[in-house]
């Protein structure tokens, strides 16, 4: 540790292709899930494995609001109430429906906030932008996330922040 600056951990400084590297992984992973789930497989397993290596619940603190939870459940500080969110069947969170096991087929990203859409501050980068979500029908969504991750001590960049909402639509 003698070596390291303030702020900057043994595996050097976060780059953009690390951001982008675990935005594509969050991803992929929300895809498996799903598909893990239609064809029948262990999808909880699948999902409790996908939250330890996307979401910094172990050994940190993680700020998550998804975008389809709301009230007394709106935010989920713990990796019970994340598992719950993407895969249900949790009786503490009644009202999950199981997001991940919508069956999306695609899902992709954008980093748009600003012209350059990742801030990197030493061991923590922020993203700002949409997901968009396409389901097995062909139909895509957009959500808005902001992403914080942190690199943890066994250097993977995890989230530690994720809060993702349906655009604002004032006809509503």
């Amino acid at each position: 540790m003698g070596n390291e600056r303030a702020g900057q951990s043994k595996y050097g400084p976060i780059t953009e292709d690390d951001v982008n590297a675990a935005q594509t992984a969050w991803c992929d992973a929300l895809i498996t899930m799903g598909q893990t789930y239609s064809e029948g497989g262990d999808y909880k397993a699948v999902a409790d494995r996908l939250i330890d290596d996307l979401y910094d619940y172990k050994d940190g603190t993680v700020f998550f609001k998804p975008t389809l939870a709301f009230g007394a459940n709106a935010f989920r500080s713990t990796k019970e109430g994340a598992l719950s969110y993407f895969i249900a069947g949790n009786p503490h969170f009644p009202e999950d429906t199981g997001f991940a096991l919508k069956r999306w087929v695609k899902v992709r990203y954008d980093n748009n906030a600003a012209e350059n859409g990742i801030q990197i501050h030493g061991d923590i980068a922020i993203t700002m932008g949409n997901f968009y979500l396409t389901n097995s029908e062909g139909k895509e969504i957009m959500v808005e996330k902001t992403l914080v991750f942190r690199r943890c001590s066994d250097g993977k960049l995890r989230l530690c922040t994720h809060k993702s909402a349906l655009p604002y639509d004032p006809a509503k």
